[in-house]
């Protein structure tokens, strides 16, 4: 009893531990599915085909978990205010969790009920981080509540196409909350990895002139092309202007990260996967930037994003955030150093796949879908103390 009530008493308990625990099932699930189709036969039957399923719950199921977490824990230090109580935190899981069930059960339920349990997460999140921002309403911060809105819209596109009320809407609303997510990290990613990385510089007494620095120019064109682009698709713009849009990112990004001592993070691996699972990203925007253009799989490119770059900033600011919010020294056990690795291989591996042997999808997915199951079993055994022990 006493574990539980510590894990539903702070935010980055419950849905760390929900996000770690969900990227293990999906990969076992995904690997399953895909070992089925090659020894044809056909497990996982819903109401929608199972690559829609395993792409939704990527990123609306498991890395929506992350974002609450995040969001749960970062907020109320921004701002000063109390953190979320536990009867929020349990209504809060629990409306995520009922989202998954809601998803798993879909062969069994009238679609509208589907979409408005998964629905019902994040504006409950939403409200919550809103009643705290607007005691000091930062626009720095303010602007998360954009980002979450249009992950939101990009969930309703979905739904919208499940229920037969927009047809060819959800692989619009798969991209817009994949690139909410990109905007998401580009926001916060530009502020902890240099941040991060100058007080590490200064705790280990280099000169003020080998810090990280920032660009202003850089810094507003990354902020603007990350909200214009899931806008962009949203609004149906040409796919000239959204790869322009997505290649520019990546390149404004890359101009940060070239800034930003990436070569000295190396020797703190949970510093430095903050810089690789940006570099990640800004490659996977790039690629697919070109793919809508019509170079290279478009659809390997959005892996590279989402296995990479979200799911590798996700694992990284989880991990430190764990460590840290516990009281716990911020040196990475040595598994969830492998799953830094891990991902941003895994997330290479699978658009190398697509690029030089497409026939061999369903092998190779497997194996890399195991892989990712693995990096949560290694997060989660690397730090299980951490979210579920009393803090040090």
């Amino acid at each position: 009893m006493a574990v539980f009530k510590r894990i539903f008493g702070e935010g980055f308990r419950v849905f760390f531990l929900a996000a770690g625990l969900y990227g293990f099932f999906t990969g076992v699930v995904w690997a399953y599915w895909l070992i089925g189709q090659q020894m044809m036969w056909a497990p996982l039957p819903r109401l929608v085909n199972p690559q829609a399923w395993h792409a939704h719950e990527m990123i609306f199921g498991y890395a929506g978990a992350a974002a609450g977490g995040f969001f749960l824990t970062a907020v109320p230090n921004w701002t000063n205010t109390p953190a979320a109580r536990p009867v929020f935190l349990s209504v809060a899981a629990g409306l995520w969790l009922a989202g998954r069930l809601a998803l798993w059960f879909s062969g069994a339920l009238p679609p509208m009920w589907v979409a408005v349990i998964d629905l019902s997460f994040v504006p409950i999140l939403g409200l919550k981080i809103a009643s705290q921002l607007i005691k000091r309403p930062k626009p720095q911060n303010m602007m998360f509540l954009l980002i979450l809105t249009l992950f939101w819209l990009g969930n309703l596109f979905v739904h919208l196409e499940w229920m037969g009320s927009n047809a060819g809407s959800a692989a619009t609303g798969l991209r817009v909350g994949v690139f909410s997510l990109c905007t998401m990290i580009v926001v916060l990613g530009g502020r902890i990895t240099p941040a991060f990385t100058r007080n590490a510089m200064k705790r280990a007494g280099l000169a003020e002139a080998a810090w990280p620095v920032s660009s202003s120019v850089l810094d507003r064109a990354a902020f603007g092309l990350g909200l214009a682009l899931p806008v962009c698709l949203l609004l149906a713009m040409a796919d000239t202007v959204c790869g322009a849009v997505a290649i520019l990112l990546g390149l404004a990004q890359f101009g940060r990260l070239a800034r930003w001592r990436a070569g000295w993070a190396i020797r703190q691996p949970i510093l430095f996967a903050l810089h690789l699972s940006l570099t990640v990203l800004s490659l996977g925007l790039i690629l697919w930037g070109l793919a809508v253009l019509g170079i290279g799989p478009e659809l390997a490119a959005l892996h590279v994003i989402g296995i990479g770059g979200v799911g590798g900033m996700t694992v990284a600011v989880m991990s430190r955030a764990a460590l840290g919010h516990s009281g716990r020294d911020l040196i990475a056990p040595r598994g969830v150093v492998w799953c830094y690795g891990l991902i941003a291989g895994i997330a290479l591996a699978r658009w190398l796949v697509a690029v030089v042997s497409p026939s061999a999808y369903f092998g190779v997915m497997a194996v890399l879908s195991l892989l990712w199951g693995g990096v949560f079993a290694l997060f989660l055994k690397g730090l299980w103390a951490s979210l579920t022990q009393p803090r040090v």
